[in-house]
């Protein structure tokens, strides 16, 4: 008989943020998204709010942001660095060879439900979001047992918002709603439908000056820029619906469905919103229509059906035996308080897990625009570092769990940009730097600037973007291993990043290949004479990164049959690349000389890149660099580092494929009691959603690992955890993974191969693998094995057999 596994289900406490009171503010309000369109819903009673974006409303348009200059420095700037006067280097740079800033993404606006009718005093008040469903909802008691009720979704499938309000007993039911935006913008009643629609343009570039609060209504504009629009439509059950310069009056009884749409005429990166695009009415009116033909019972189910396909396909149960079950009745925002104060809720840390994936759910799907700073949440016209997308660190961290927790096709936008990102980067490889291939600096936006931004060579200076990015493609190759794919899409992308990497690497004159000018993203170290610094030759990250990029490229080519006389060039370019190297204390040097630090405890741990995400330090293959690393992480740490919500989740990360198992999830700890809001969403401080990402990618990385070609069981498992079981994890190979534990030790565990890959098991103790039949498994002395594609396997442990 196959080994039992079972995976006991989800509980509410592990699905629903709920709480007792609506938002006091835009940071306890509950994020809805379908990957366009997103929202946070304040769960108001006699005034609900909820504050919206579309994912292509940016300012600006395509324009040249290359530096025509800076090619004309690079030779000046080497120079000076060779010959040690790094400050000298760094002034140059700054001076003639960054470049100009990202737009920024912008808020959509403001739907204000205000509901008259409501009498007496509030009680028994509740509004949650049900991770589950994808579905918020607001209920209190007005007026004895009277229930007012609100539920709201956005919807993948028909791509509309859908509000339903129902008042107690089939009563009357009287809204007045507003839309408001902080952008230039203004209203109308269209005579079509009886919608009431917002509608404006973007500017062409936030100013400090800038005034969205225009008189009066608003013209589209030649020259302006992106326009949008967002049309409400009401469906009583009953009564009547009408519209005015005052918004949209509704009297009614019984319920009433809200339908929004929202769009802008962006027609793609490198067209100026006057040059093409659909004309946004047309699709908001469009998608309404479709909508209203449903109905709100057939909206919903679609929705449902759409989200928990993706959503149930990870479940996770985490508990521990310490641990009272007094969460149950207890809300959200009280068990974070109860949490801070050392309380145990092993659920609550699950239910972080979930909410990433529900997260990168909501602002990222096919065709959409990817997960930025904010994932698709934002409610500032000048939001902070413009919502962009950061490269040197938080778009790819947004990403690691896409392909771990079941989410591959929430991966999809990114690849998609790192597409478009290889055409605007061709050129500034070219203009900025004479070399081959393509580029990308720390700052992109919807308009897919590849060049350096403005300000600090300590960030601006960093052409790693596109050849970081380029493991995100290699990662979906490695989880998906479709040859096709990597043919026609991630193999192309990373050979020609891996050729600028070939012409930006120079001779450091003691045999080995270095990156110059070169920084380690937004950190400095001491000159000589005491000076803070940034600019140097050949970077730790810069190192690894390539190191990573060219072994990859090497493979890919190999896999494919192609590409034999580069793959010798990346061959001996990787032979020779500048090696790790340790300091006197023994830590991973970050620079390519024992500099003493400007700052000890820095955010950013960019010279670990080597362990995590990549995989060239590791404890079986590297142990003295495993060892210089965990030194550095100490030395950090020490010094204050882990001290925002995206770097204190990489430590769970790097922790994890150290297998200090204790250590990674005393970081689990500090995110969700010190780097969290109410709502759950991650803290910088400001809110950033790369640590609710980075997060759920840890917690992963500690029960499942797969980066040195085998599968490694419970790896970095806490005492914590002692008990419990996840279904639906991804591992390299293509591999979909269940595993249940006890006592800290693997119970069982079962693997379903999607490709049919050659598997290796590594486990403490010795395993049995056997087929659904019951069968049993050949193995190899190193536990491997072959697979079938679609077939299951069902692995217990020695010890656990009858």
């Amino acid at each position: 008989m196959k080994p039992a596994f079972t995976v006991n289900p989800a509980k509410q406490w592990t699905s629903k943020l709920w709480y007792r009171e609506p938002a006091a503010k835009w940071e306890e309000a509950l994020p809805l998204g379908n990957g366009r369109l997103g929202a946070m819903v304040f769960g108001g009673v006699e005034e609900e709010r909820i504050q919206w974006n579309e994912d292509t409303l940016w300012s600006g348009f395509p324009r040249d942001t290359n530096n025509y200059e800076a090619r004309r420095h690079l030779a000046a700037a080497r120079k000076l660095i060779t010959s040690g006067q790094y400050k000298e280097a760094e002034e140059l740079i700054e001076d003639k060879m960054v470049g100009r800033g990202t737009e920024s993404f912008l808020p959509l606006g403001d739907l204000l439900i205000r509901q008259s009718g409501i009498h007496g005093h509030r009680t028994e008040y509740r509004r949650e979001l049900d991770l589950d469903t994808g579905i918020a909802s607001v209920r209190f008691q007005s007026g004895g047992s009277a229930t007012y009720a609100r539920d709201m979704f956005i919807s993948a499938v028909d791509q509309v918002a859908v509000i339903r309000c129902a008042s107690p007993n089939n009563e009357d039911i009287r809204l007045d709603i507003r839309l408001d935006s902080p952008l230039r913008h203004g209203t109308r009643r269209c005579a079509e439908d009886g919608s009431l629609v917002l509608y404006g343009h973007a500017p062409t570039h936030i100013a400090d000056n800038y005034k969205g609060d225009h008189p009066g209504s608003v013209l589209y504009e030649e020259g302006l820029g992106i326009r949008y629009e967002m049309r409400l439509l009401a469906l009583p059950d009953s009564g009547q619906v009408t519209v005015d310069d005052r918004g949209m009056h509704i009297n009614g009884s019984g319920t009433v469905t809200l339908l929004i749409a929202a769009a802008t005429n962006f027609a793609g990166f490198d067209r100026s919103p006057g040059s093409g695009g659909i004309d946004p009415s047309v699709i908001c009116r469009k998608r309404l229509q479709d909508a209203v033909q449903h109905g709100y019972e057939e909206l919903r189910a679609r929705h449902v059906k759409d989200h928990q396909a993706l959503f149930r396909r990870v479940d996770l149960r985490l508990e521990s035996l310490d641990c009272e079950r007094s969460t149950e009745s207890a809300a959200t925002d009280e068990r974070m308080k109860a949490y801070r104060e050392g309380q145990e809720d092993p659920a609550l840390e699950a239910l972080m897990f979930q909410f990433g994936r529900y997260l990168l759910m909501a602002s990222s799907r096919p065709g959409t625009q990817p997960a930025h700073l904010q994932g698709i949440w934002n409610p500032h016209v000048q939001p902070p570092w413009n919502s962009d997308y950061t490269t040197n660190i938080n778009t790819e961290m947004n990403y690691w769990p896409a392909e771990t927790t079941h989410l591959s096709e929430c991966h999809e936008p990114l690849i998609q940009m790192i597409r478009e990102l290889s055409v605007s980067g061709r050129r500034t490889a070219k203009i900025h730097y004479g070399a081959r291939g393509w580029v990308a600096h720390h700052n992109v936006d919807l308009w897919r600037m590849a060049s350096p931004s403005d300000g600090r060579a300590m960030w601006a200076f960093w052409p790693m973007g596109g050849a970081w990015l380029c493991r995100h493609l290699w990662e979906r190759y490695q989880f998906q291993p479709d040859l096709e794919y990597l043919r026609g899409t991630a193999y192309p992308l990373m050979r020609e990043a891996a050729l600028f990497c070939l012409d930006w690497l120079i001779e450091d004159g003691k045999g080995h290949l270095v990156t110059s000018p070169s920084t380690s993203p937004e950190n400095q170290f001491l000159t000589a004479e005491g000076v803070p610094c940034s600019v140097s030759a050949g970077s730790t990250m810069d190192m690894a990164i390539i190191r990573d990029l060219f072994h990859n490229c090497i493979e890919a080519s190999q896999l494919l049959g192609q590409d034999a006389d580069l793959r010798e060039e990346w061959e001996s370019a990787a032979a020779r690349l500048l090696p790790y190297g340790m300091d006197g204390e023994g830590k991973l040097m970050e620079w390519s000389e024992p500099y003493r630090e400007a700052e000890p405890g820095h955010r950013h741990v960019s010279h670990l890149y080597g362990l995590y995400p990549g995989s060239d330090i590791t404890l079986q293959g590297t142990p003295q660099l495993a060892e210089a690393a965990y030194r550095t992480l100490s030395s950090r740490i020490s010094n204050g580092g882990g001290h925002t919500g995206w770097s204190c989740v990489w430590l769970i990360n790097l922790f994890a494929r150290l297998r200090q198992a204790d250590k990674a999830y005393g970081y689990i700890r500090m995110l969700i009691s010190r780097s969290m809001h109410p709502n759950l969403l991650g803290d910088h401080p400001p809110f950033q959603i790369d640590a609710n990402f980075g997060g759920t990618a840890g917690l992963v990385e500690m029960l499942l690992q797969s980066h040195l070609g085998e599968l490694q069981l419970l790896p970095a498992l806490p005492y914590a955890w002692r008990e419990g079981s996840v279904k639906g994890l991804k591992a390299r190979g293509g591999f979909i993974i269940n595993m249940e534990w006890s006592q800290g030790l693997l119970i069982s565990a079962s693997l379903t191969s999607t490709h049919g890959q050659h598997c290796r098991l590594n486990y403490p103790e010795s395993l049995i693998v056997t087929r659904e039949d019951g069968s049993v498994v050949k193995t190899q002395e190193d536990g491997a094995f072959e697979t079938v594609i679609g077939s299951t396997y069902y692995i217990t442990p020695v010890t656990n057999k009858a």
